[in-house]
Order: C-alpha cells, then structure tokens, then sequence
C-alpha cells in the first residue's frame, strides 16, 4: 500500500474523542484543548493521527461563531491551548484580540513560508485553498484567466458568486486592494457585480450547481470543494455539479494565484503549552500535510510535500507570493468597497 494511503488509513481507524460535543470542563482533561471553527470531520483525522505519534490526548470544541469573543470572555481561565481556524481574517482577528501569543519554533519557521505566518509568529499557517474559476465545460473554452479579466464585460451576465462580504471573498477583494490599489479594487468589483447572473447566493459549491443547471458560465470557489463535490456519497448529485466544470487558475499581474489559509495559533492563556507546541508543529509536518492533501483536498504548504492525485487533477497551483498578513490589512476596506457598490444587490448596469 502507498506510503501516504496508509497514513490516511490509518488517521481515519483510530480511535477518537468527539469534537462536537465537548464542554470547556471535559475539554481540561485532555493533554491539548482545541478551539476550532474547522468542521470536526476535517481535523479528526489529523488529531487522531497526532495522538497515534505522540501519546498525547486531544478534545476539540467547535465554536462556528464568536471563537475570538469567546476565548477574551474565559481570560486566564481559558482551557484553550489553540485555536484553529480557516481565513487569514479570523487568524488575523485572533491577534488583534489580543487572544493568542507568539510561538518561536525552528520548526515551524522551517516548515511554513514566511508568506503564510504572522510576522511576529502570533499565527501559522497550514493548509492552502487556491481562490479559483469554475469554468463550465460545454459552454466556456478559455485555459487561463487572470483575476484582472474577471471584470471583462465579455462575462456579462455569466459570472456567479457567493455573497461578496463572505470572507473568502473579502480576502481576495483585500488581494486585489494590495496588487493594485484601493481605486483599482472598486472598480474591479463593480465589474464583478455587473458581470453577475444575479444576486450572490449560496456557498461555493452552489456556484458548481449553477453552472452545471446552466444559469451561468464562470463562478469563484475554492479549490477543496471540488475535491469535496466529487467524492460525495452522502448527496451524490454534487457529483454531477464537479463533472459539469473545469478548475481554471486564475493570476494577478504576477502569474500567481490567490491563496487562503487554514491555520492555527497558540492561545494567550494556554494551560498546556508545551504539548500545544507539539500539536502546531506536527501538523505543520509531512505526516499532517498529507492527510490534509488527502482527507480535505487542501494544499499542503511544506514544501517538498507532494499532494494527493485528487489536488494535483486541479492544475498547477502556483501560490501568490504577496503575504497573507500584508492582505489582511486590507480586509475592512475591502468589506467596505462591497458595501459601497452594493455588490451583493446583483448587477446594476
């Protein structure tokens, strides 16, 4: 058997703790406590195979909303070793609440580029999600797309979104804002708005159902969720949405794609901060990085660690170089900007 099938196998056999249901009381037995916004069934895996390497006892507490506020609320008392989550904003958020604390490790300085951690180590990054065209099959021919061309009126009433205050939006508008200025930003949107088939709705993968139903051409998702669409037993017509599109890497000027984060940081109270250490530099490992590649379809961000066959069917992700921390600046006029031109009433003109 593959190397990295065993692995996968082998995090997906072990024995494990339920992520969805622990309290802050039960969560202070185990030897590290996570706070996560990540979906349980996306970091189980990860967790289990941590505890298989080390010995060490995990238990996750699923905040979906509110992590931030909820960890400033316990204070000292915090049971929170870590905290992790996805989009450079909430980790960027995390810092600026004053809720983490900066890590020196070797080994994760060794393990995660500079462009994808805090400056002053307040956070790390460990997963990548390439910002991405789903491009129909039947209906659009073109290979390659720059971000720029998105707002092309040639995609008049053929382009599909979520909502563009959707953090994964809001990053890539923030991207835009850092490549060519704020002026350039609202333009560009407002080219977006009215190059939509109507108003943003849905997650990225009603983007895929859209195109695959015929009421638009172009959409932007992530990467994972074709992974995700295409493996899906549980509601196989997500299937069909993944077959009826094509991944196009989009590029700035610079021929780079823009890329968000999943990603981690040690909280500021940390009971159990050496095992925390332990958990973030593991997962920043090759063991880590290709369950994460297998299980959740994500771009490792080792490097040197190859991604699964399902990842590499997307295409060639070459990762924007501009840092995360330098785009989350921009994340509030970027929200703004949405606001200003009524992004999310559809198109206008």
């Amino acid at each position: 058997m593959h190397t990295l099938s065993r692995t996968v196998s082998r995090a997906f056999g072990l024995l494990a703790v339920s992520t969805a249901a622990l309290t802050a009381a039960s969560a202070e037995a185990a030897d590290v406590n996570i706070y996560t916004s990540r979906q349980p069934a996306l970091i189980q895996p990860l967790l289990d195979a941590f505890t298989k390497e080390t010995g060490l006892s995990t238990a996750a507490i699923f905040i979906d909303k509110g992590l931030q506020e909820r960890i400033a609320a316990e204070g000292a008392n915090s049971p929170a070793d870590v905290i992790m989550t996805v989009d450079v904003g909430n980790l960027d958020a995390s810092k600026t609440a004053g809720v983490v604390q900066p890590v020196e490790s070797a080994t994760l300085a060794a393990n995660i580029p500079a462009e994808f951690r805090d400056s002053e180590n307040e956070w790390f990054g460990l997963t990548a999600r390439g910002r991405v065209v789903y491009a129909s099959k039947e209906r659009v021919t073109e290979t390659a797309i720059s971000y720029e061309e998105l707002a092309d009126p040639k995609w008049k009433g053929r382009l599909c979104t979520r909502s563009g205050q959707h953090q994964y939006n809001v990053a890539l508008i923030a991207a835009y804002i850092a490549h060519h200025g704020e002026e350039a930003a609202r333009t560009w949107a407002t080219g977006l708005r009215d190059n939509l088939a109507g108003k943003p709705e849905g997650g990225d993968r009603d983007q895929a159902k859209a195109i695959a139903a015929g009421e638009c051409d172009i959409a932007i998702g992530n990467t994972y969720y074709v992974g995700l669409m295409q493996t899906n037993e549980k509601e196989p017509e997500q299937k069909e949405w993944a077959a009826a599109i094509n991944v196009v890497m989009p590029t700035f000027e610079n021929g780079l794609t823009h890329v968000n984060i999943s990603g981690i940081a040690l909280a500021k109270n940390a009971p159990n901060k050496e095992n925390a250490i332990k958990l973030m530099e593991y997962l920043s490992g090759g063991e880590a990085q290709a369950i994460y590649s297998e299980i959740n379809y994500e771009y490792p961000l080792e490097p040197g660690i190859a991604v699964s066959d399902a990842v590499k069917a997307f295409g060639e992700l070459k990762p924007d170089t501009m840092p995360l921390a330098e785009i989350a600046k921009h994340r509030t006029k970027a929200s703004e900007i949405v606001d200003e031109i009524g992004y999310d009433n559809g198109p206008q003109s």
